[in-house]
């Protein structure tokens, strides 16, 4: 891959980084150290475990290395030289090994320091002048947890100082935003070890925004004629083996049983799908049924690798907004496009619409045994959908292996505080599992056809889109999810009866969440402890209040708002919550 000259810098920055690890820890064993879009890594093998101290000491050794202006030069060798030459260095004999024969083998050296690598680098090693370490981590040999855990110290660097401060300061609003602390600060989630990694808790708070978020998503899908089922959270491997991913999936599932040992053997579900087919082979269908349009509210288990996972993004337990449209070949386009629209919708109106890109995942053809069908129905599948997503203008990119096992998809993808991307939401065309389950139509000539079938999520898994909103929002929601809507703050205990009138009067509209800080407490305190809980509003009551039947209330976004009468403010409020305004 071509580099530009910032690649080149941060590649060369982590070519530095590595004889500084040498100098300090001798005998540390080196893997691979690329550029990537933030900046650069290197991945160790040492006895030593690298702590924040550590990466201050090594930033010191690096800022050394580049005073000395060490010359960086490139040379090649022939096959057995280089293994010679990295003998010492056990990753490094392995990737020289897994070169094709007649592959240039190059080298880099700069002063004592030499490294297996394709290059390039700067001339001088004083060419990176601005650079910062990170933090240290666990990474798995070549990215496989059946590998040893390496160690992998991130950093950065820039052409100027002055971009690398403002990348740190970046980063620093990055880390207050980061919903993993975020979110256990304002007590909308938590974690236990003895429950176990990726099973978050969601406390009083978080479940409310969950429940709005789901309670908003389920009457908007009714709206637009979709139809709710409720399904069992596993089931038999019979059932997945119809479907294919007891063969094509069954290592990211949770498997209750031994099938050498159990008459039968269940497994907790990873999707919904062959379960809410049932719904459509329940009785006969003709293409009068269709579009049948089936939603859930789903609880899904996945048994991702505990290097993966991530807070509320990556978890082994979610629950996701799923459906399934079972549809005849003349009604795929406009179904597919109203999956669209209405997830469009529901990003626009969570926020996220400008945060997201689109991606259509392909299959491999090169990796036969990941997916199910033949090559011509794949072909036809992502051809079907290529001119869909053309029709529609979307804007998106091609991700080839990407696609599920049985079907091609489009993949809305979204980017954590951090840079990180994973997918939010996926609408995926399947013109193969309908036959595998047997779900037929008769078609208006009487003959038996197969049905497509869209998956669809509208808003994803609820867990990693509460995440996103904490740190888009920096936690401090609309409205209409903010878990508690309105702070009452009495200044004195004589003031309580006449609040608690007022709490009485903005519950009973039944879509106000108040609540009422009685405790003596002076008001400042209250008032600071309100805005940190990033509540939208208070209200504060005092003799003045009492005597002219007003509120005094503070918006979080506005300030001050002086005094008005409870009335205005109940229509006021009620409008900002209706119209879910941000």
């Amino acid at each position: 891959m071509e580099m530009n000259e910032l690649q080149t810098i941060r590649h060369s920055a982590s070519h530095i980084l590595a004889q500084a690890v040498k100098r300090l820890y001798p005998g540390t064993k080196l893997a691979i150290g690329p550029a990537i879009d933030t900046g650069f890594y290197y991945d160790f093998d040492s006895e030593h475990t690298f702590t924040q101290e550590d990466l201050e000491e090594l930033e010191k050794e690096m800022k050394k290395i580049v005073k000395e202006n060490l010359k960086i030069e490139r040379f090649e060798l022939p096959r057995e030289e280089a293994l010679e030459l990295m003998k010492d260095e056990p990753y490094k004999v392995e990737l020289i090994n897994d070169l094709p024969e007649g592959e240039t083998i190059s080298f880099y050296k700069q002063g004592d320091f030499t490294d297996l690598c394709a290059g390039p680098h700067v001339n001088y090693t004083s060419k990176v002048k601005a650079f910062k370490l990170l933090s240290a981590t666990g990474a798995y040999w070549r990215g496989d947890e059946k590998n040893k855990m390496l160690q992998r110290i991130y950093g950065t660097a820039f052409k100027t100082k002055d971009e690398l401060a403002e990348h740190i300061e970046k980063l620093e609003e990055a880390k207050k935003r980061d919903h993993n602390k975020l979110g256990r600060e304002l007590e909308l989630f938590t974690t236990c070890d003895y429950i176990g990694q990726g099973l978050p808790i969601l406390l009083p708070k978080g479940a409310r925004v969950i429940q709005l978020l789901q309670r908003f998503v389920e009457d908007e899908e009714q709206r637009r004629g979709w139809q709710l089922t409720k399904t069992p959270l596993m089931a038999k491997s019979d059932l997945y083996k119809i479907s294919g991913h007891w063969d094509h999936y069954r290592e990211s599932m949770f498997v209750l049983g031994d099938e050498e040992k159990d008459k039968e053997v269940f497994a907790l579900r990873p999707m919904t799908c062959p379960f809410q087919y049932q719904a459509f082979l329940n009785r006969g269908r003709s293409y009068r049924d269709l579009p049948m349009r089936l939603n859930e509210t789903s609880t899904l288990f996945r048994n991702e690798a505990s290097g993966e996972m991530h807070g509320l993004i990556r978890v082994r337990q979610f629950t996701i907004s799923e459906g399934h449209l079972m549809c005849t070949p003349e009604q795929l386009e406009d179904e597919f496009k109203g999956c669209l629209e209405l997830t469009n919708y529901m990003l626009e109106t969570l926020g996220l619409a400008e945060d997201v890109s689109y991606r259509f995942s392909q299959w491999d053809p090169d990796d036969r045994e990941k997916y199910i069908g033949t090559p011509e129905q794949w072909d036809e599948a992502q051809g079907v959908m290529e001119r869909i997503l053309n029709d529609l203008k979307v804007p998106y990119v091609v991700g080839i292996g990407e696609a599920a096992f049985y079907g091609p998809k489009l993949d809305i993808q979204i980017k954590n505080v951090h840079g990180k991307e994973d997918t939010l939401i996926t609408i995926q065309i399947d013109q193969m599992l309908a036959e595998k389950f047997g779900m037929e139509y008769t078609d208006r000539d009487g003959t038996k056809k197969n049905p497509y079938i869209i998956h669809r999520t509208s808003i994803g898994c609820y867990e990693r889109t509460l995440a996103l909103l904490i740190e888009k929002y920096a936690g401090a929601f609309p409205t209409w999810l903010a878990p508690v809507q309105i702070k009452l703050l009495p200044i004195a205990d004589r003031h309580i009866d006449y609040m608690l009138d007022v709490k009485k009067k903005l519950a009973d509209k039944g879509i106000i969440r108040v609540e009422l800080d009685d405790r003596s407490e002076k008001l400042g305190y209250k008032l600071r402890e309100a805005q940190l809980e990033k509540v939208p509003y208070m209200i504060v009551v005092g003799d003045k209040d009492i005597e002219n039947n007003t509120i005094s209330v503070r918006s979080r976004k506005n300030g001050d708002m002086g005094s008005m009468a409870l009335d205005d403010f109940i229509e006021m409020i009620t409008k900002e919550i209706e119209t879910k305004q941000r």
